[in-house]
């Protein structure tokens, strides 16, 4: 993988943890010399996977909508910044400029990055791996939800199986380089669920 878009909180949280694994995310990228693609801001943990990636001497491309830029929240320091009209048009250049997706913990806008990631991967646009940094439990009730949607009939198993997770990002990146997608159709009736 040349490089990963992560996608995690414009806020740092409530714990201290959050903004250390998102700075430990960064880096780890960086020594493994995979790019990191992200929302371009510096404020959260948006700012810390950056600083973390930045620091230890990654590239880092930062994908930012026009809107946002006026507000003052552009990280400075980025190996490049892109400036794009919307937000659906960020989240297709994130998916342009990377191999794989990780999600970092985050709030709505985190989540609808990696449900739409996940339904292009569903319905075949892409074949990359997504990966779900579980942070001290964070993911947890998510992933409940996902075997609830499972086993009632909405969700394949082999769909919910292209989540990755992990609470560690090196464990993570080996079963991320290790992904192959699904080969099975979308639709579910009642032969294939």
């Amino acid at each position: 993988m040349k490089r990963i878009t992560v996608f995690c909180g414009s806020s740092p949280g409530k714990e201290d943890s959050y903004v250390q694994i998102a700075t430990e995310v960064g880096k780890t990228l960086a020594k493994q010399h995979i790019g990191l693609v992200y929302g371009g801001a510096r404020i959260g943990l948006m700012g810390a996977v950056a600083d973390g990636a930045l620091a230890a001497g990654g590239e880092v491309i930062g994908v930012l909508p026009r809107f946002l830029k006026s507000k003052e929240i552009a990280h400075a320091g980025l190996t490049e910044l892109i400036i794009v009209e919307s937000m659906h048009d960020r989240k297709m250049m994130m998916n342009e400029r990377s191999d794989g997706v990780i999600a970092l913990p985050g709030g709505y806008g985190t989540l609808e990055e990696l449900f739409e990631m996940l339904t292009w991967a569903q319905l075949g646009l892409h074949k990359k791996p997504i990966g779900l940094l579980n942070v001290d439990g964070f993911y947890d009730a998510l992933y409940a939800l996902l075997l609830v949607m499972s086993s009632k009939g909405f969700l394949k198993e082999a769909d919910r199986q292209m989540l990755l997770i992990s609470s560690n990002i090196d464990e993570l990146l080996v079963k991320m380089k290790n992904y192959a997608a699904p080969q099975v159709n979308k639709w579910i009736d009642e032969d294939t669920v």
